[in-house]
């Protein structure tokens, strides 16, 4: 009865009477007794389940034998339990092929989607003013404007108002009193009500998590956590260098914007009910990101890769899609698969793993020539045709061009964004920027300026002298 209420409370699932456990061989139910055995399977589902679960049972006749065929719909009314248990200790699921007893979070879970509720949907126990709103609303618009790539972007950005927090269902009005989500306190960072809604990010030497080198945890509104994770792990993979023609150009390891969005995922996908904090974790060979939940039984791994995918919370999905956190559901794994084999990495692996889930980025070791610049086959597609041409010369060679350290001036306004070209007109006028200078430029917080900076970086364009208080970014000199 253990496997037909998980069966109900997931994807459903059939059940074999007349094939042997042991070696699933046919061994057949006996002809005079088929039908009572029939009868006393649906009495029996019938009787014990709670809300009633109606199977279909049928017959199927292998090797002149005939089994049983228990067909268990997926249910509507979840969740579903062994009436003698209760609720409470009555609650299976099937995970990874098993079935288990229903951790009380997953308890919590099937209910919600009976209800067909989000959790960051539900009302809190809190009060707040219509002030605190205000000041909530203009947070995210700020931290929207900074996600914009361009002016044209943020011209299109509206600021948010009380009634767009209610239609997402993070607010609502009762009694003449303003209620918060569950959602609303997640954004807005309120830990002391979920102390398991923080990132956990650490970089491990080797491949396993025996020694660690560095680890940090980092709490406050959810979206700006996705900010902390994503800078951290820019700090701590390779940022090396390719050669594009006859320029020298800076790049990261693994592609960056894979990286923000499997942080950015993870958070908005993540269980909040489930006791645990979403994972980090930097190895020699991978990047790591576990979350905590299961996937939703209407969606797979296949399906995944595909482009479909299942709002677990929906406000605060709402709330990311607006703040451009993520861009168009579904297309964020199959854009992470596809950088990923642009850059020549092996695909990215999925792993469902009991309560979590849990997705691989992997690593390669970069390949160097003489002069300590990557070679650009392993980060880029060997079949794009500069790309070739700048290989062949590096191994005919054996170096890079004599002039790569010089490069010629190129026009960086076809490459760059317009608030990347803002801040080169500004370098070029005043010699160099500083972060808290290009944050006022751009009408940015420093960190999203920070954040700009580098990608400029990366672009080949600005390089960055000194440390700490006294950093500046200068242009690139070339012949």
């Amino acid at each position: 009865m253990k496997s037909v209420v998980a069966f109900a409370n997931g994807r459903g699932g059939k059940l074999f009477f007349g094939i042997r456990d042991e070696d699933h061989a046919v061994v057949g139910i006996e002809s005079a007794s088929i039908f009572k055995t029939m009868d006393a399977i649906t009495n029996a589902i019938y009787d014990s389940c709670e809300p009633v679960i109606v199977p279909d049972v049928t017959l199927q006749t292998i090797n002149d034998k005939t089994i049983i065929i228990v067909e268990v719909p997926k249910g509507m009314q979840k969740p579903y339990y062994i009436k003698s248990m209760g609720i409470l200790d009555g609650v299976y699921v099937r995970i990874s092929g098993t079935t288990r007893h229903a951790d009380r979070y997953l308890l919590q879970e099937l209910i919600l989607e009976g209800t067909n509720l989000s959790f960051d949907q539900q009302l809190s126990d809190k009060e707040v003013t219509d002030e605190q709103v205000q000041e909530f609303c203009d947070k995210l618009y700020a931290h929207a404007l900074e996600m914009c790539n361009s002016s044209d972007m943020r011209e299109t950005i509206h600021p948010v108002s009380k009634n767009q927090l209610i239609t997402w269902r993070l607010l609502q009005e009762k009694d003449n009193k303003l209620i918060p989500s569950n959602g609303y306190l997640l954004l807005n960072g309120d830990d002391t009500v979920f102390p398991y809604s923080m990132i956990q990010c650490a970089v491990f030497k080797g491949n396993t998590r025996d020694i660690f080198i560095t680890k940090k945890e980092f709490a406050g509104p959810i979206y700006q956590q996705i900010e902390d994770a994503y800078q951290f792990v820019l700090q701590n993979i390779r940022l090396g260098s390719r050669i594009d023609g006859i320029y020298r150009q800076d790049i990261y390891e693994l592609p960056i914007r894979s990286i923000r969005e499997l942080i950015a995922n993870s958070v908005c996908h993540r269980s909040y009910l489930h006791p645990s904090n979403i994972q980090v974790a930097l190895y020699d060979d991978r990047l790591e990101v576990t979350s905590p939940g299961m996937l939703d039984e209407e969606l797979t791994i296949a399906l995944m890769k595909e482009g479909q995918s299942k709002l677990r919370n929906r406000g605060i999905a709402a709330a990311f899609s607006y703040m451009k956190v993520i861009e168009a559901w579904g297309s964020g794994i199959p854009r992470v698969i596809r950088e990923a084999k642009e850059y020549g990495l092996p695909e990215p692996e999925f792993i469902e793993m009991g309560y979590d889930f849990r997705i691989n980025l992997y690593r390669r070791e970069p390949v160097f020539d003489t002069q300590g610049v990557v070679y650009p086959s392993r980060f880029y597609d060997i079949n794009d045709t500069i790309m070739r041409e700048t290989f062949s010369k590096i191994n005919n060679a054996g170096s890079v061009p004599d002039n790569a350290g010089s490069m010629p001036e190129i026009n960086y306004e076809k490459s760059l964004t317009k608030q990347q070209k803002e801040i080169m007109r500004y370098v070029e006028e005043h010699g160099s920027v500083s972060t808290i200078e290009a944050a006022n430029l751009l009408l940015v917080k420093p960190r999203r300026a920070r954040i700009i900076l580098n990608e400029i970086i990366a672009a080949g364009y600005l390089k960055k002298q000194g440390s700490a208080r006294h950093t500046i970014y200068e242009k690139v000199k070339r012949s």
